[in-house]
């Protein structure tokens, strides 16, 4: 087992009364924040189509997105975007009840979450193949040892999913893309609203937020989101806390200019949970004594501890020449101090005469703590030129980020358990010392130009970028210069059809050295894309997106064992991962939501010097279907009650890289149940509604996951 595979469990935390009251103290004062005479925050469209809707009961009206700001660092149509784009509004996560990033893309092309089952601490998404590293407001999170943060999602407007490279604009990634949060912000027309939910695993949560003018002139806007909860998971014993809080201030300084502080702060505690680490007999293979529970928990509910503080305090400045030209900067600091202390499973134990023991688990503990810091700014002018019939949106940036890794970790053996009829407190020796395990700074500078042309019906899009990648690692320094480009074709036929190709490339350093003590050079990647994109004008109240690609993407300079030297590796692999992505979300009327996503991906390790040569990529489902319809009554006395039902299929995949150890397909279903009466909004949301035992994936004969059981939440929430 890799270090990096033993902090790849789940944990949840305890309870904080005083952290309820803190919240209140912070909420009531802006609940009481008058109301703007001016809206400047809403479009003029907006307001002409809600007048329009008449006395429609008004639950979601930004369902389906129409832009994407990360996709081109600013605001354009999605059908303009020669990439494949997932745009997940606050208008579906709020109807759905999605509480995390896992959650969110379960009606999403192209990405699967929830890779280790239920996780409270880390949000687990493979992308076309790939760990997409997460970035919030444009620049990337203090992601460390694992390719996420787990921020809360309540403090968050949308999620983008950018798939394939985005190197061109946002330096060392993956080819299987990105992911970008957007912040709540201020609004110049205040609104709130109050929450409170209770479902399953006895989960007990309160949350808030309020936006609206701080003065009588609209100069100052604020806002506050706030949350807690207290939650436990399906395995005995665990329970999670936290609390989460983002203000937000909005100096409008001219109408030219602005300036937007935004900020974040949450704690996390996990406490008693062993992360799942099943052993495979009982889970996934037969065991003569029964089948493991999925409320088994083999770490210790009274010494277990994952606790993490993380925050990131920063701005948004614009700032408009005039009409053609205007100067962007997005700031911020990042800080994530993560301290673990963990007891899991290790596998069955053996009998004296070198059998398997089917009752009795071996365990190990695992103390791990990781401080991860960040400070990214990113600077750029953006101009419209016109020349004729030709038009040109230009795009030029430069961005700079340095990040610290620091990390340590402490490896003993623990005392065996009994796999079905756990005794805990008998924890052993923990580890005296910890050492090191990274200790790494990195600075990376990156210059990036895009430019997009509109010749008639025809947009090219072409961008460039030039990253300058400094890294010490662990004694050891190395420097990276790399050319990064995209470029793109769409044509915008009558009726909302349009077609586009492109082709892009990335980059990702690699850390580490061969046995020759030769420094790993970045791995690359490059993906062509061909697909049709499709947004009719249905008229008011009505809204459609469907997308469709296929693409064809390699990676190269990929980690392989060194056939001649142990635990050593050579940096001659290649995998090639091929796909099919449909998708489609809608909303009518107020009244009927629609969403829909088909998945097809080949994977393949193209070039290998192990066994996993000719395997598929691991927790790479080659099918995924799901299909979610919505319905509100509008009108008699049961207007504003409706509900969905949703249904996913993932296809069988993988858990380990030489491909030994597959999760069978399963078909899960979600429900909803939700009524709005005036400014109240009450919803039931059920997750895996038949209750379904499936195993999320084994990545060896010691580490088996189950998949979330099924989760009812009951939420309550008043509109301001």
């Amino acid at each position: 087992m890799t270090i990096r595979e033993s902090i790849f469990p789940s944990h949840p935390c305890r309870r904080h009364p005083l952290y309820v009251g803190m919240l209140l103290a912070l909420i009531l004062p802006a609940a009481a924040v008058h109301s703007a005479t001016a809206d400047p925050a809403v479009d003029s469209d907006q307001k002409k189509e809600v007048a329009q809707l008449g006395s429609i009961v008004v639950s979601a009206p930004d369902y389906v997105p129409k832009e994407t700001n990360g996709a081109a660092k600013s605001n354009v149509p999605l059908i303009e975007t020669p990439q494949s784009v997932t745009v997940i509004t606050r208008d579906q996560i709020d109807l759905l009840d999605w509480q995390n990033l896992s959650q969110v893309v379960r009606y999403t092309s192209g990405v699967i979450g929830e890779n280790y089952g239920p996780d409270p601490r880390y949000d687990w998404l493979t992308l076309r193949g790939f760990y997409p590293p997460e970035y919030i407001d444009g620049l990337q999170a203090p992601i460390g040892s694992v390719s996420n943060v787990g921020v809360d999602l309540y403090g968050f407007q949308n999620v983008e999913v950018l798939k394939g490279p985005s190197s061109t604009l946002y330096g060392l990634s993956p080819p299987g893309g990105i992911v970008n949060l957007t912040s709540r912000r201020p609004e110049a027309q205040f609104s709130g609203e109050l929450q409170a939910q209770y479902g399953s695993y006895a989960n007990t949560q309160l949350a808030a937020d309020f936006t609206g003018p701080l003065d009588a002139d609209g100069r100052f806007l604020g806002r506050i989101t706030a949350l807690w909860f207290d939650k436990g998971t399906q395995a005995h014993g665990v329970d999670t806390d936290r609390y989460y809080i983002a203000p937000a201030l909005t100096w409008v300084i001219s109408p030219e200019t602005n300036l937007t502080w935004l900020s974040y702060f949450q704690h996390d505690d996990v406490y008693g949970d062993g992360g799942g680490f099943l052993p495979i007999y009982g889970v996934d293979a037969p065991n003569p004594l029964g089948r493991v529970p999925t409320s088994t928990n083999l770490g210790e509910p009274d010494y277990n501890h994952f606790d993490r503080d993380q925050y990131g305090v920063g701005y948004d400045f614009n700032h408009k020449f005039n009409d053609d030209w205007r100067f962007e900067q997005n700031l911020k600091y990042f800080s994530s101090d993560v301290k673990i202390k963990q007891i899991y499973g290790a596998g069955l134990a053996s009998n004296a005469d070198g059998s398997l023991n089917y009752g009795l688990v071996n365990r190990y503990n695992f103390p791990f703590n990781e401080n991860v810091k960040s400070f990214n700014v990113d600077s750029r002018v953006e101009g419209k030129i016109v020349s004729g019939s030709v038009k040109q949106d230009l795009l030029v940036g430069l961005d700079y980020r340095r990040y610290t890794d620091d990390s340590e970790f402490g490896f003993a053996v623990a005392p065996p358990l009994d796999l079905f009829h756990p005794v805990y407190g008998n924890i052993g020796t923990p580890p005296a010392q910890l050492f090191p395990y990274v200790n790494e700074v990195q600075k990376q500078t990156g210059l990036y130009v895009q430019d997009q042309i509109k010749i008639d019906r025809l947009v090219v899009t072409l961008g460039g970028r030039e990253d300058n990648v400094n890294t010490a690692s662990s004694g050891t320094s190395s420097t990276n210069n790399k050319f990064t480009y995209h470029a793109g074709l769409n044509y915008l036929f009558d009726g909302g059809i349009a077609p586009y190709v492109s082709y892009a490339t990335s980059f990702q350093p690699t850390p580490g050295a061969d046995y020759d003590k030769n420094l790993f050079k970045p791995s690359e990647g490059n993906q062509v894309e061909a697909g049709i994109k499709y947004q009719p004008s249905l008229g008011p109240g009505k809204s459609l997106l469907f997308t469709a690609a296929a693409y064809d993407l390699t990676q190269k300079n990929v980690l392989t064992a060194d056939p001649a030297h142990l635990f050593f590796s050579v940096q001659t692999g290649e995998v090639e991962v091929k796909g099919i992505e449909l998708e489609a979300v809608a909303r009518f009327n107020e009244t009927w939501s629609f969403n829909a996503a088909y998945t097809y991906t080949d994977s393949e390790v193209t070039k290998a010097t192990d066994a996993s040569l000719g395997k598929e990529l691991v927790q790479v489902p080659k099918q995924m279907l799901s299909a979610l319809v919505d319905y509100t009554q509008q009108e008699g006395s049961l207007a504003g009650l409706g509900g969905s039902l949703g249904m996913r299929y993932v296809g069988k995949s993988y858990g380990d890289s030489f491909n030994q150890f597959p999760a069978p397909s399963v078909v899960l279903w979600d429900a909803t149940v939700h009524y709005n009466l005036d400014k109240w909004v009450m919803q039931l949301n059920v997750a895996n509604l038949f209750d379904k035992e499936y195993l999320s994936r084994c990545s060896s004969t010691s580490q088996c996951f189950y998949g979330l059981r099924r989760a009812a939440n009951f939420t309550i929430t008043r509109k301001f």
